[in-house]
């Protein structure tokens, strides 16, 4: 029997440097609304959950969950490795593709690629961010379900509960990783393309504006098309410091 594969996205309203915005809009939807849509076109995910911490400034999320009829788990808005973790388990998933809220420029492409190297090498976790050589911003990982749940029960340090992850790339003698290299036009770390400051925002609002139409999809490779043709779209964030994953 086939494994199902579900996306999870984390997110909350109160992130630090711009507060709300996975609510903000893009082309008259909401950046969320973006993530989630884009991630439809993949071939490889069939079920997409929401992550939402259980505070009261996250409600907003619930009501968007349940307008768009999208699954939703809530939990812990510190823990978010447990949050991440109970989600996968209230849903009983196999296999699990993180993704973040604020990447509406995700490639469902790249999110497919991943998913078949994860399947085809037998890793325990498979990113393009553990060395990074795609644009920021097309972030993506798999990992198996008990992968997870080990993470889950071992991770001790604040930073390993807050960001899902770190304590499965930190550990490589206990894991088998798997890193997704980026080849030709698409080998472009410097490029920013997350959506994490007021800055960020404007240049994926400006990428949307020459390449969206609504009801189809266009692809990291006509990103950097555009980026080529019109060097002053980078220009927009390219003064934004680089967070670490």
């Amino acid at each position: 029997m086939s494994s199902k594969i579900s996306a999870i996205i984390q997110a909350r309203m109160t992130s630090t440097r711009l507060p709300g915005k996975v609510l903000m809009e893009i082309e008259g939807k909401s950046m969320l609304w973006h993530v989630i849509n884009r991630l439809g076109f993949s071939k490889k995910i069939d079920d997409i959950i929401l992550a939402i911490p259980d505070t009261a400034a996250n409600n907003k999320l619930e009501e968007f969950a349940r307008k768009h009829n999208i699954k939703y788990f809530r939990g812990s808005e510190e823990d978010v490795l447990s949050r991440y973790y109970q989600a996968a388990k209230m849903f009983n998933l196999d296999m699990i593709v993180r993704i973040t809220s604020d990447c509406p420029l995700i490639d469902p492409k790249l999110v497919d690629e991943a998913v078949e190297e994860h399947l085809k090498s037998g890793a325990d976790y498979t990113s393009n961010v553990q060395s990074r050589m795609f644009p920021r911003g097309l972030d993506v990982e798999v990992f198996n379900f008990k992968i997870l749940e080990r993470a889950f029960r071992e991770a001790k340090e604040s930073h390993q509960r807050e960001h899902v992850t770190p304590y499965i790339w930190e550990n490589p003698e206990l894991f088998k990783l798997k890193n997704l290299k980026a080849e030709g036009k698409m080998r472009h770390p410097e490029f920013r393309w997350t959506a994490d400051t007021k800055e960020d925002l404007e240049l994926v609002r400006e990428i949307y504006k020459h390449l969206y139409n609504p009801g189809k999809i266009f692809y990291a490779k006509e990103i950097v098309d555009l980026l080529e043709k019109y060097p002053e779209i980078v220009k927009i964030n390219e003064n934004i410091q680089q967070k670490s994953l």
